[in-house]
């Protein structure tokens, strides 16, 4: 394949910014990553300063066009994947956010979703939006900001104020105020996008209290999404991808068919399996979202949502002290004393699929005297396995995957030799790991690279993705189920007693 064009994705994420420069055979051509503070002011809460989220993705574009040694005007397009459900409301008229952002993983309306089922509302919101009533969607949180900040209902009624999740903020700061857009998979997080009739849902705005002037415009993934100011970046780049970065994953990892499964294993863990043009209604307590939309047409996806992965390898480097860098954890882990059945449930922020549980928390079971570091960070690293088996058993149950799964994985976590043999053994199941991990920004760089008529049809594409290493199971069975029952005994425990 000829070089034609490269594209800079930025890759907005939880606790990072990174942006990177693909060429379009999937080369990374230079890259730049930055973290910034998380803010937990109460139990349960978390938040971001919304200037860090602009800031750190200003600086590491610039920092990746500089590291492939490339101008602004060089690049064909750029595309934004991003942490979704994560909330902004800013004033159009300053820029300014009227408060810090809500993180996805903020539990702070929990009482809010519990009064609206027990109003009877959850079947409604089910219906249109595939979502279930949880903190962890955007809708909740920007009506705690309208009912919570003070003057914020009354700019918003009076349209002075944007609501958008992550995206569409940089998006609106990138295009100089110009646009106030998201895109399909983006909108279909928030718990008001009708995902059927692909608009925002008036009646659930309406139960919200929230002001339909508010709303962004929704776009496809591949799309215009207007022009980044040429003092940003050195020149005018056109905006023509963007997809919440789980969806990002879906499209990095070539999940094209329905079928087709991948698993993230980030601050979060996030399965996806493509389940084509029928939205597929889950019983099992997973999410019907959009896996992305073209031309119009979406294609949709069952999900289940795990809040706790890499989570639990910073709890052990930031929390405990026992590691120094998250690369250890995998060490200690494989050193770890094979009799002993310590057992981690990491509802640090709650249980998210397929329990939906806001108020479970972090319990762990089986310590002894022995029990030391290294048991800790096999826990730890096995919970993360054994929460993935929990949502593919759930999958399969709704029907959506087939006996022969093969788990295609991709994000932090991933390089990690000895988490994806545990995760084989424990699934029972081949794991497949792509040579570009970073399939979050390579989703989001194919979406701008194609609809800019640069990069591949997504057939090549699929055909260009390239396997690293199949992890095959290895653990005995008998020693599998013993460890399984193990995890669901806790998660019991802790469900009852947490």
């Amino acid at each position: 394949m000829s070089v034609r064009a490269p594209v800079l994705a930025i890759d907005q994420g939880t606790t990072s910014t990174r942006a990177m420069v693909f060429e379009d055979d999937t080369a990374i051509l230079g890259q730049a990553q930055e973290e910034f503070r998380q803010h937990y002011p109460h139990s349960g809460w978390v938040e971001h300063e919304v200037e860090d989220l602009w800031e750190t993705t200003v600086r590491t574009a610039r920092g990746a066009l500089k590291a492939a040694g490339l101008e602004a005007g060089q690049v064909a397009a750029l595309g934004i994947t991003n942490q979704r459900e994560t909330t902004v409301l800013w004033d159009r008229r300053t820029g300014k956010a009227v408060h810090k952002a809500i993180v996805w993983q903020d539990r702070r309306t929990a009482e809010l979703c519990q009064k609206l089922k027990a109003a009877g509302h959850e079947p409604r919101f089910a219906e249109s939006t595939g979502l279930l009533l949880d903190p962890y969607f955007s809708g909740t949180k920007l009506a705690w900001l309208l009912n919570e900040v003070a003057g914020a209902r009354e700019a918003a009624e009076a349209g002075h104020l944007a609501f958008g999740t992550v995206d569409s903020y940089l998006i609106w700061k990138l295009t100089g105020g110009r646009r106030h857009v998201t895109d399909a998979t983006n909108a279909s997080r928030t718990l008001l996008f009708d995902i059927h009739r692909q608009r925002w849902d008036e009646g659930l705005l309406e139960i919200l209290g929230i002001p339909e002037a508010a709303m962004p415009e929704v776009l496809d993934c591949a799309d215009d999404f207007g022009t980044c100011e040429p003092e940003i970046l050195g020149a005018p780049v056109p905006i023509r991808g963007v997809a919440g970065d789980q969806q990002a994953a879906t499209v990095g990892q070539a999940c094209f068919r329905a079928g087709a499964m991948k698993s993230t294993y980030g601050t979060g863990c996030f399965a996806l399996v493509n389940t084509g043009e029928t939205p597929v209604a889950s019983t099992h307590r997973l999410l019907t979202t959009i896996a992305y939309r073209f031309d119009g047409k979406a294609t949709y996806a069952l999900e289940g949502s795990i809040f706790v992965a890499g989570a639990a390898v910073q709890w052990l480097r930031d929390g405990l002290g026992i590691i120094r860098q998250a690369a250890e954890s995998g060490e200690l882990a494989a050193a770890a004393d094979p009799e002993q059945q310590v057992v981690l449930v990491p509802a640090f922020v709650g249980l998210g699929a397929p329990h939906w549980e806001a108020e479970a928390r972090g319990a762990i079971f089986g310590l002894t005297r022995n029990s030391g570091p290294k048991e800790f960070a096999l826990a730890a690293l096995e919970s993360v396995a054994f929460q993935t088996l929990d949502l593919i058993e759930a999958i399969r149950a709704d029907g959506a995957l087939g006996e022969d799964l093969v788990l295609r994985v991709d994000g932090g976590m991933t390089a990690s030799d000895w988490m994806l043999q545990r995760l084989s053994d424990v699934l029972g199941a081949p794991v497949d790991r792509p040579k570009v991990l970073e399939t979050t920004a390579l989703g989001a760089a194919w979406l701008a690279g194609h609809a800019a008529g640069v990069w591949p049809s997504q057939d090549e594409f699929a055909r260009i993705w390239q396997l690293d290493r199949r992890f095959e199971p290895q653990m005995d069975e008998a020693a599998r189920q013993r460890r399984v029952a193990l995890w669901h005994d806790a998660v019991q425990r802790t469900l009852t007693h947490g």
